[in-house]
């Protein structure tokens, strides 16, 4: 047998070469273009959450408790008007602490969003220290009147887009709009909450006139905010009322709400000094039964 010379063997060698190189490559982009198993394990919701939703003048937070997963986002508010009305921040406090140690009782359906003090300054101005606080200090503040405003001295319930006017009032008194709508960082951080977190109603705490009312602006009352006053006050044994006539009421965030259509309601407790918890909490479950239908 005739031996192959050099130059074969070589273009032989070179051969074998480029046919192992060949077969590399090709396993080497199947494993490449194997697909990608996706974890089709989905991320746990949390149950609850807290975060700070923005800061007030003075540079306290404003904060939101959330609990539940459901599709329907109630908001409750208190202290909107800080330390004046500082029962409706407890009130508040005490259904975080029930839903905190009472997880079952949120319907499934449900997502229920808390801020507890809305006007953290207006707080602190009756209190003097940060935090939770008690009734005992809240009733032994010299003036609890001026914790009502900011620390701009801006009645934020006067400071939402709904008739606003740079002056309102406040039982014939005349009080602090502010120098536009949303001029200020608490009415702010309400606003851009309630629009950024797809909330369907609004339920803010106050004090001191034993009713629940409906809220209205341009375009009258929605027929839902009909429904849960009326849910509302018959279960807590407050009265009912469509329209707040007393004195005019420009630039409220009851009624900023309706004007992007959501249903919105004040509760106004009896009196400043209780947070009449077995009242609420009665009003609160009666509006658990109407969203769960």
């Amino acid at each position: 047998m005739k031996s192959l010379s050099g130059k074969q063997i070589l273009i032989l060698v070179l051969v074998a070469v480029l046919i192992a190189g060949g077969v590399f490559f090709i396993a080497y982009f199947d494993v490449k273009k194997e697909p990608v198993v996706e974890n089709d394990v989905e991320e746990e919701i949390p149950f609850s959450t807290h975060e700070v939703i923005g800061q007030s003048v003075e540079d306290r937070d404003i904060e939101v408790y959330t609990y539940g997963n459901g599709a329907t986002h109630l908001l409750f508010v208190g202290g909107i008007h800080g330390g004046y009305e500082w029962n409706s921040v407890l009130l508040a406090y005490r259904f975080i602490d029930y839903l905190e140690n009472n997880q079952e009782v949120v319907p499934d359906g449900l997502r229920l969003s808390v801020i507890p003090s809305a006007n953290p300054d207006g707080v602190y101005k009756v209190i003097g220290e940060e935090g939770r606080f008690s009734m005992e200090d809240a009733l032994e503040a010299e003036d609890p009147a001026s914790g009502r405003f900011n620390a701009h001295e801006v009645d934020l319930n006067r400071n939402f887009a709904c008739k606003w006017k740079p002056s309102s009032y406040w039982r014939g008194r005349e009080v602090s709009a502010g120098t536009e709508p949303f001029s200020e960082p608490e009415a702010v951080a309400i606003r851009d909450y309630v629009l950024d977190n797809e909330v369907d109603a609004g339920i803010f705490w106050h004090s001191q006139a034993n009713n629940v009312y409906a809220s209205e602006c341009e375009n009258g009352v929605l027929s839902e905010t009909i429904d849960i006053m009326n849910a509302y006050a018959k279960a807590s044994g407050y009265g009912a009322v469509e329209t707040f006539d007393a004195y005019e009421v420009t630039g409220d965030a009851e009624g900023w709400m309706a004007s992007v259509g959501l249903p919105a309601i004040t509760v106004e407790l009896s009196t400043h000094e209780d947070v009449e918890w077995g009242r609420n909490l009665d009003g609160i479950e009666a509006l658990f039964e109407y969203y769960g239908k």
